[in-house]
């Protein structure tokens, strides 16, 4: 409770002062008003409104996801936060305590988990083992069998497929371990300045679709940058094609969704209504990713697993219930205007998007903060895993029903990052509401 009431004492501090310097009589408005009467309406490029997704999350999605989230299955997520930085090598590690992250000792993962981490079934497991130690052999063995073959080959085209926009984790490393993610949760950590704004800077200017004449006001509490500076910035968006407009809204509604979890000093000036719009934004594209990923989690052959059968059956049917609540959202994202009209072009744009994308995933290994890193990871890979999804229509609809799938499979890291990246956003949308309320009565 400490965190929010410092988080409320910064909103009203700054509504005061958005507030001040007004002469005569004017009526009461409450700081509720004050600070979130941008954020509401239709979104850009969107038929939905902020209202409608604020209704759905917070009382029909929020309660039962966080209770899956807090499952074995998604709560242990294998991470090597290790690899050296690929761009720069003066890297400020963060020293404080709250910066470090604690992994597991092996006897705190759950076996089912440890043994495998594509485990969906205890059959479909037998194969998958067979073809990881082939891929890890660096060859198709001629004495394995021909379903094996076959898989490997199918399971090495996927790897090096174009639908994959993250540079993931080799969990096989000797450095690749297991987080506990409850134990490490996400919140401040005193991790900021230079060091932090560099990361986010190169993000901006260097990997979304922006031209190299604009400039992103790097802090949002910098003076003079009103709401007509803020117009002036995003004016530039309109001029692009609705792809990497939504390009630069994701890559801002992520930043929004972290800046709520960490302080609330960049909630109200510079690009705080537009950026919590594309936080909304960013909701509505991976919850339409979960929506069409339905037919491979209700795959007989897929399961929870974790070495613990009631308990991995009983997660099973919360995951359907979930997922088919999703489905019943009446205003999804329409994503066929992505990558549309003439078939050379749109492939270089996905290109463009995979690649930039790809990009922004192996700048996280260069985050000081090793918390930071880790929900930085797992937050690029799972919206990563919506652009995948997303964009895979096709392959999820011709899956088999019972069986490997070849064409389209998701990893069990995919699956977890999926799942907690999206719980994250839907945090985020929930406590928007709370600050709602905690200033609904101050005026």
């Amino acid at each position: 409770m400490g965190r929010r009431w410092v988080f409320l004492i910064g909103l009203v501090g700054a509504v005061w002062l958005l507030g001040s310097g007004h002469g005569g009589q004017q009526p009461p408005v409450t700081a509720a008003q004050r600070c979130f009467c941008q954020v509401s309406g239709y979104l850009d490029d969107c038929t939905c409104d902020v209202e409608t997704i604020d209704r759905f999350n917070n009382y029909r999605l929020f309660p039962r996801l966080q209770k899956l989230l807090e499952s074995d299955y998604f709560r242990y997520y294998k991470v090597n936060l290790k690899r050296p930085c690929p761009f720069w090598n003066d890297i400020s590690q963060c020293g404080r305590r709250d910066c470090a992250v604690r992994p597991c000792q092996s006897d705190e993962v759950p076996d089912g988990i440890k043994s495998a981490s594509y485990k969906y079934s205890e059959v479909a497991n037998n194969l998958i083992e067979e073809c990881e130690q082939a891929e890890r052999l660096g060859a198709v063995d001629e004495s394995l069998s021909e379903e094996t073959q076959k898989a490997v080959l199918q399971w090495t085209k996927h790897d090096d497929s174009s639908d994959n926009f993250c540079e993931a984790d080799d969990i096989q490393s000797p450095d690749a371990e297991y987080v506990d993610l409850l134990l490490n949760p996400e919140r401040y950590t005193g991790y900021k300045g230079p060091d932090a704004w560099k990361i986010w800077n190169v993000i901006y200017e260097e990997n979304c679709f922006k031209p190299q004449t604009i400039k992103r006001p790097l802090s949002p509490l910098a003076s003079g940058q009103g709401k007509s500076e803020e117009n002036t910035f995003y004016s530039w968006l309109e001029g692009l094609c609705v792809e990497k407009r939504a390009f630069y809204r994701l890559i801002s509604g992520l930043h929004a969704s972290i800046n709520v979890h960490l302080s609330a000093r960049y909630l109200l000036q510079g690009e705080g209504p537009r950026r919590l719009k594309n936080l909304y934004f960013l909701y509505l594209i991976e919850l339409r990713a979960l929506s069409k990923v339905v037919p491979f989690f209700e795959r007989p052959d897929f399961q929870l697993f974790t070495g613990n059968k009631v308990h991995d059956a009983e997660k099973k049917m919360l995951l359907l219930e979930i997922l088919h609540e999703i489905k019943s959202f009446p205003l999804h994202f329409d994503e066929n205007s992505f990558f549309a009209g003439d078939k050379k072009e749109a492939n270089k744009l996905k290109e463009d998007f995979r690649l930039h994308f790809r990009n922004i995933s192996r700048i996280m290994d260069c985050v000081g903060c090793f918390k930071c890193r880790l929900w930085g990871k797992l937050q690029i890979q799972g919206l990563g895993t919506a652009l995948k999804i997303l964009f895979s229509e096709k392959l999820i609809a011709n899956m088999p029903e019972s069986g490997p799938s070849y064409e389209f499979h998701l990893t069990r890291q995919e699956i977890v990052s999926l799942f907690n990246a999206f719980g994250r956003i839907s945090t985020s949308v929930k406590e928007l509401e709370n600050f709602r309320n905690l200033l609904q009565n101050i005026h």
